[in-house]
């Protein structure tokens, strides 16, 4: 009798979530969906209703030849800082998280405080903007870029940093009978066997630099530099009528990263327990 209450216990919860999932998660995405792909009058009234008349090309054609194809523009910008970034962040992150994790100092302490600092402490807007100004990189894509990284790199040290623990120390004392030197141990021993993590660093990161609205929209001002979520914010108050226009540019600019999380959410679940063991 205990064993099929407990049953029903856990079936019930588990319907119960996926129930609530479907609500938060899947009904929004339907609804954009709907409307992205009505027409303009009957996307006016914002209710959640079959399309009388389905206009999903003429839509798709009109988000994207709006203000002389900046949605594209904000496309090829966002690939850019999002590879740029990401690279940074899993090269310098993967070395730093080596060298605090395999070579304890005395100012391996100091540096733990500063990685945790990254992850607590909110983003000081006006004085990065001070700093990027005097160094001649306030809003182009390069300073934007290094804000990026640094807004993501603390993650990025704790992920690798956990994984590498799991990592016996043998590797690297044979390596180093074998005469390979610090650089060549890292990427010739060390960075093949980050596999796991290092796909998880990258869909994760990649997908928050991707949508990340507030910082390009405070270091990358001007439509030269938009990203597609600064398109969504033009758009929305160009266009605050339109609602099919609008949702249609949602839509286009959710599915890159939910496609990466389809394919790929396994890998970014084993990456983010592989150092719960251990670490």
């Amino acid at each position: 009798m205990g064993g099929a209450r407990s049953a029903w216990y856990r079936y019930g919860v588990g319907a119960l979530a996926i129930v609530v999932s479907a609500v938060v998660f899947i009904v929004p995405f339907v609804f954009i969906a709907l409307v992205a792909v009505m027409d303009t009058q009957q996307a006016s009234e914002f209710r959640f209703a079959w399309p009388r008349q389905f206009q999903g090309w003429q839509n798709l054609v009109d988000v994207v030849q709006t203000r002389d194809y900046i949605l594209i523009i904000a496309f090829i910008n966002s690939f850019v800082l999002t590879v740029a970034s990401v690279t940074l962040m899993v090269v310098l992150g993967s070395m730093v998280a080596f060298v605090l994790q395999r070579r304890a100092s005395r100012w391996t302490g100091v540096i733990n405080f500063l990685v945790l600092a990254g992850l607590i402490m909110p983003p000081a807007v006006v004085p990065t903007i001070w700093v990027l100004q005097r160094l001649g990189l306030f809003a182009t894509m390069p300073g934007l870029i290094l804000v990026e990284v640094a807004f993501g790199i603390s993650f990025t040290i704790l992920l690798f940093r956990a994984f590498i623990s799991t990592i016996p120390r043998e590797l690297d004392e044979a390596a180093v009978l074998d005469g390979a030197g610090p650089l060549r141990l890292f990427f010739r021993v060390i960075l093949p066997l980050l596999r796991p993590v290092l796909v998880t660093v990258v869909l994760v990161q990649s997908v928050a630099v991707f949508n990340d609205f507030q910082t390009p929209l405070y270091f990358l001002p001007g439509d030269a530099g938009a990203t597609v979520q600064l398109t969504l914010f033009n758009f929305q108050s160009q266009n605050l009528s339109s609602y099919n226009l609008l949702f249609m540019d949602i839509l286009l600019i959710t599915i890159p990263p939910l496609v990466l999380y389809l394919f790929f959410n396994r890998q970014i679940v084993a990456g983010m327990t592989s150092g719960a063991v251990k670490g």
